[in-house]
């Protein structure tokens, strides 16, 4: 299952927009913002109310400029993913490792994290 893609925008002023009437038919919305800390850059995230798993990303635009995070129970099945990946020929900038890369919205506006599991991308 997928669970994530990032698109690398060379701007937020058309593609926001853009993405935002053209996904509204099918009930996903930009409904949350990530503002980048500590390098990482701003986000845009579109998905369902609940969460976001269409994010932009402001950057050089390139074609190779695509993150696509797939979903994963536990550790064991991120390694499974990796060293099957690796054997098929992928390429590795790192080993898996667990991220905190979900921010969720807290009811008065502050940002929290909560860990998932996530493997190379």
């Amino acid at each position: 299952m997928i669970d994530h893609i990032i698109l690398t925008v060379s701007n937020f002023e058309r593609p926001v927009p853009f993405y935002a009437k053209a996904l509204k038919p099918l009930g996903i919305t930009n409904f949350t913002d990530y503002d980048g800390l500590d390098g990482h850059p701003d986000l845009k995230g579109f998905g369902d109310g609940k969460r976001a798993f269409f994010w932009l990303k402001e950057g050089k635009a390139d074609p190779q400029a695509v993150h696509v995070g797939f979903a994963a129970k536990d550790h064991a099945e991120v390694d499974a993913f990796y060293k099957a990946a690796v054997k098929a020929g992928g390429k590795s900038k790192k080993a898996p490792q667990a991220r905190i890369l979900s921010w969720l919205l807290c009811d008065m506006g502050a940002r929290s994290r909560r860990p998932r599991y996530r493997g190379r991308s």
